[in-house]
């Protein structure tokens, strides 16, 4: 049984299903960063999925990225799966823009994350709810 890993569920709010993947949105409010994570138990890294699984993640990621690039403008895209404080497989797709808070460094551990204020959760998401069509389906509390 999927279950989703504590800190990640503590750091971000479920935004939906693909049909592999729940994608998580990061509750730092400082970027558009958002989490794929293979709804399948005790995987860590990507080889331990089916090929099958590899493509469909291959698939999610690439169509999530494209996505992400396109409709919140990015200058780049962050794609990584790094894994080092939570070991359950997931990645990070984080848009970044020339001049934002940590730019050009990395995002992680550069600065505390900053809240959503109320109803910016749902700005950020609204273009992928216009988006985000075929083989997506928004969780009721995104």
């Amino acid at each position: 049984m999927f279950y989703l890993h504590p800190q990640l569920d503590k750091d971000c709010i479920v935004v939906g299903d693909f049909p592999l993947c729940r994608l998580l949105l990061s509750k730092d409010s400082r970027y558009p960063w958002f989490i794929l994570v293979p709804r399948k138990q005790d995987i860590t890294e990507i080889f331990q999925l089916s090929e099958s699984d590899q493509a469909q993640l291959s698939r999610e990621s690439i169509h999530l990225s494209r996505t992400l690039h396109q409709v919140y403008e990015a200058d780049k895209l962050n794609v990584a799966a790094l894994g080092n404080m939570v070991s359950q497989l997931h990645i990070h797709h984080i848009v970044r823009y020339h001049g934002d808070d940590a730019w050009p460094a990395p995002v992680w551990g550069r600065l505390p994350a900053k809240a959503y204020k109320p109803g910016d959760i749902a700005r950020r998401l609204e273009p992928l709810r216009l988006a985000l069509r075929e083989d997506f389906k928004f969780a009721e509390t995104a």
